[in-house]
């Protein structure tokens, strides 16, 4: 996850702001990636921005996110896996989400490496322009599978014979590897856009946003792309779920199905909130920057808000299956079960439901 803007202080514009968090490509202009903030100076500034406890700290932070994030959501991969019961199109979702969530921490060594020592970048062109495009594609999946399952529950709500026929787990299998190959063509510019660059004043080599790409406007188009693939999603979730919300919750007479979509709705909406409040820092960083470019008081603020933004953009892929396990009486029977534990479920979990039910909800 790199740093929302960059540059060694020669490039000094808006068109080194960064479109993600991940990735480890450093913070000078990496086109790809929203994160690790530790290398943009002033002119003539040759040292860190960020002291070694703040440093230690960030690090302590993130090991801890790896390992339960990682453990969790490959947990997330082998219930759905192993359970039958538990193939519901809600969890093909999230178990694709899971696999992009490991992706991402497959590339936080990279990231932390990068946040200490940026420069010379020594892993060659491949991994640098290989580790953005990865960070992309996987930040813009998981925004296209929360919106894609986001449409699914309004319809199982709000149109609930339609979404018999158009919901189906063999379509939903064939929508998530659309969404995979959408995130992966969208991510594709940052090939073009970041390389391996070596600075003017001998400092050695970069992984960061090419030369051609500022110049070119390559940059700050991607930008745009990169913003619109949060705020399109969130303003479209914020209509969803207050209609669902509207449906469910103003019906005179409440049926069981109301009573599960409640259960699956407030779960979903919960991992939409999460979403948005681990990435919102990051693009409010990002506006504060670029509408105040060259002041030194906006760059030290832009800066925290970057190492704020690291920590979350991993929080992010690991908070997911804790929030499984809190709200899912199903998934939490299912990793007990998985771990060789015995746990029995609440009453409600244990009633059958019918089969829509057992085919959306959780």
């Amino acid at each position: 996850m790199d740093v929302l803007f960059s540059g060694d202080g020669e490039r000094n514009s808006s068109e080194e702001l960064l479109l993600c968090p991940g990735a480890g490509a450093g913070s000078e202009g990496c086109g790809a990636a929203r994160g690790n903030g530790s290398e943009w100076w002033p002119a003539g500034q040759e040292e860190a921005l960020f002291s070694v406890p703040e440093l230690c700290a960030v690090t302590a932070v993130c090991t801890l996110l790896f390992l339960v994030g990682l453990v969790g959501n490959v947990l997330t991969i082998l219930v759905v896996w192993l359970y039958p019961d538990l193939r519901s199109t809600t969890y093909l979702y999230l178990c694709s989400m899971a696999l992009s969530d490991i992706f991402i921490f497959l590339l936080m060594p990279l990231d932390l490496y990068k946040l200490w020592r940026f420069r010379p970048w020594n892993f060659g062109s491949l991994v640098c322009k290989l580790a953005q495009f990865l960070s992309e594609a996987c930040t813009n999946s998981s925004i296209l599978h929360i919106t894609a399952l986001s449409i699914e529950r309004y319809l199982a709500v709000c149109f609930p014979l339609r979404a018999k026929v158009l919901v189906t787990r063999g379509k939903v299998r064939a929508l998530i590897g659309l969404l995979w190959a959408v995130a992966l063509l969208s991510a594709g510019p940052v090939f073009a856009l970041v390389g391996v660059e070596e600075l003017e004043n001998g400092a050695g080599s970069e992984c960061r946003s090419t030369q051609y790409a500022t110049s070119s406007g390559l940059m700050a188009a991607m930008m745009w792309v990169s913003s619109l693939y949060f705020l399109v999603p969130v303003c479209c979730l914020s209509v969803l779920y207050g209609l669902i919300g509207h449906k469910l919750w103003h019906r005179r007479h409440s049926s069981h199905r109301d009573r599960s979509n409640r259960q699956t709705v407030k779960m979903l909406a919960v991992i939409v909130l999460a979403f948005v409040l681990c990435w919102l820092p990051f693009y409010v960083g990002r506006m504060l920057f670029s509408l105040s470019l060259g002041t030194t008081d906006m760059y030290y603020i832009s800066q925290y808000f970057n190492l704020v933004s690291f920590v979350l953009y991993y929080l992010s892929a690991a908070i997911n299956p804790i929030l499984y396990n809190t709200m899912s009486a199903r998934y939490r029977a299912a990793v007990c079960r998985l771990l060789g534990r015995r746990q029995r479920l609440p009453l409600g979990a244990r009633s059958s439901p019918a089969p829509w039910d057992s085919e959306t909800n959780l």
